[in-house]
């Protein structure tokens, strides 16, 4: 097993590009069992998680191709339509392939993500609008049985409360549906909108792309997919944090602004000077943070990837800050960790209080989720002395060589073995 051993604190300096979004790409594959043929995906980032889904659609037949960050999916053919428990329950993105299997091969044996159970879990979202859609789902030994009449049928349905990734499942099950899918409430993240228009380049026909309410009329067939991925708006979030936190100056390159209008909000609140030029976004922080008050909520809003980032630096404001997520309300194994370096956070159910301090000191801490994970590396960069990162296995889920790419920008940083 992995960890970081990071000696700090070390101010952030110099240029970064940041890479292609996780959470863009990973339905932007599924989407590939849509088709016939080879799906071409750019500026896919080399990670955990998009490895692991490679495995999941090769085990359905497809066959996958990464060189550098080109990612190619041929379903030529592709027909297998069982995802099995010993892949699906390491990660709850595989729950994607459900709606295109449905849609494409009229059935679908896929295992409830991470051991759900059938109850009123977000998974249900994307299992009543397949219901919806004309599938009969049936539960057996843990896995989601599903079969189509003559097709998937298009149908009205809201999303209650929104998602994510029930509005990205369900929008690729609609495209090869026959008739009009009407889709409430959707989501407006900017990674369900790539999706969108990189389905309607491939000759799905999709209005209302960018807001909450879309309008699909199914096609007979699609081509398959070519897109280029954008880039992670977490990730960059997440660079912007860390300067936040351990001052100094970087420009991350590649990136969209637009996306990171609540992150740059917040970091700007927080003391940091923010200059956008196009696709370049510099930060730069001298001083403390100054604190701040944070309620993450779905896209345009912050983001509840980015509380854990946030609430580190607010470890070390001058004041007291509060961070409410309003979207996970259990998103809080970091606290503790960052506790241990000296922080003094108390939680209140989904809100925190963070009384800021003057430093922290390192300590070896415990990684726990992927955001959680990216937090402690930030707070190691900015405490005094050595801390460890343990079980740096979930940082690797969602950001590619993140330590090369920080000890580029001037941290100490290093991978071990224990």
């Amino acid at each position: 097993m992995d960890r970081f051993v990071v000696t700090g604190p070390t101010p952030l300096e110099g240029e970064i590009a940041v890479g292609g979004a996780k959470n863009a790409v990973l339905p932007l594959m599924a989407a590939a069992l849509l088709a016939r043929g080879e799906t071409v995906i750019e500026n896919v980032p080399d990670l955990v998680d998009v490895r692991f889904f490679m495995t999941i659609l090769e085990e359905l037949g497809a066959r996958c191709v990464m060189v550098k960050n080109q990612l190619k999916i041929d379903t030529t053919n592709q027909d297998g339509c069982n995802a099995s428990y010993d892949l699906v329950r390491k990660m709850r993105a595989s729950i994607y392939v459900l709606g295109p299997l449905l849609a494409f091969h009229g059935k679908a044996r896929v295992s409830l993500p991470g051991g759900c159970a059938w109850g009123p879990r977000p998974v249900n979202l994307h299992l009543d609008a397949m219901q919806a859609l004309g599938a009969k789902l049936d539960l057996d030994e843990g896995y989601i049985v599903g079969s189509t009449s003559g097709g998937l049928k298009g149908t009205r349905f809201r999303f209650e409360p929104v998602s994510v990734g029930a509005t990205a499942n369900v929008l690729m099950a609609a495209v090869l549906a026959s008739g009009v899918t009407e889709l409430e409430n959707c989501a407006v993240e900017p990674e369900v909108t790539g999706l969108a228009e990189a389905l309607v380049r491939s000759g799905a026909k999709i209005e209302g792309i960018g807001t909450a309410n879309m309008r699909i009329d199914g096609v007979d067939e699609i081509a398959p997919l070519r897109h280029r991925v954008m880039a992670d708006r977490i990730e960059a979030g997440t660079f912007m944090a860390g300067v936040a936190m351990a001052t100094g100056r970087v420009t991350m390159t590649g990136v969209n602004a637009e996306h990171l209008r609540s992150v740059t909000s917040v970091l700007q609140d927080i003391g940091c000077e923010v200059v956008v030029d196009q696709d370049l976004i510099t930060v730069e922080m001298t001083g403390r943070p100054r604190a701040v008050e944070v309620v993450t909520r779905p896209y345009p809003g912050f983001p509840t990837d980015m509380q854990a980032q946030i609430m580190a630096v607010c470890a070390l404001a001058d004041g007291t800050s509060f961070m409410t997520d309003t979207i996970y309300h259990d998103r809080f194994t970091h606290v503790s960790e960052l506790n241990r370096l000296g922080a003094d956070i108390r939680l209140d159910g989904s809100k925190a209080t963070v009384f800021g301090a003057e430093k922290l000191q390192g300590a070896p801490v415990m990684a726990t989720d992927l955001r959680a994970s990216a937090a402690l590396v930030l707070a190691g960069v900015a405490a005094q002395g050595v801390t460890q990162v343990n079980r740096v296995y979930h940082i690797d889920r969602g950001y590619e060589k993140i330590e090369i790419r920080l000890a580029a920008l001037g941290a100490n940083i290093r991978r071990e073995k224990y």
